[in-house]
């Protein structure tokens, strides 16, 4: 199994709100889907984000440019503390959130628009994306 399936909840320990989790925080950290869309896009992300919030298809990131925006912006700590408790190194979670995190901000931004600062969004909404990833 992937190591992308294994944390999406695909068995194991890690389950399936692991990925999602650490996506969730990640967006709460940075400020909602406003203040990450504007982390990614200073750390040099920008097209690809503006794909993610867009309707049409996402524009897919490696691993190492998700983890040098994030880095840049300041969640560097937080990824290394989700790794550690998932029991991978920063690297594995980078791909991994690369896989998933065009999904994450799509799916909370339906109608191609991003919500205003400080505009919330539910955990819950991201639920059941895991299943929706992996087709179950």
């Amino acid at each position: 199994m992937s190591l992308l399936g294994s944390l999406l909840g695909g068995g194991g320990q890690a389950g399936g709100s692991d990925l999602m989790s650490v996506a969730g925080q990640l967006l709460q950290q940075a400020g909602g889907v406003q203040g990450l869309a504007n982390m990614l896009h200073q750390g040099g992300l920008g097209e690809a984000v503006q794909s993610w919030v867009g309707t049409g298809a996402n524009q897919a990131v490696s691993g190492d440019q998700l983890n040098q925006a994030l880095q840049g912006g300041g969640l560097g700590s937080a990824l290394q503390e989700a790794a550690g408790k998932l029991g991978m190194d920063q690297g594995q979670l980078s791909g991994a959130l690369a896989q998933v995190l065009p999904h994450v901000v799509d799916h909370l931004t339906p109608d191609g628009q991003v919500p205003a600062q400080g505009g919330g969004f539910d955990l819950g909404a991201l639920a059941g994306l895991a299943g929706k990833l992996l087709g179950k």
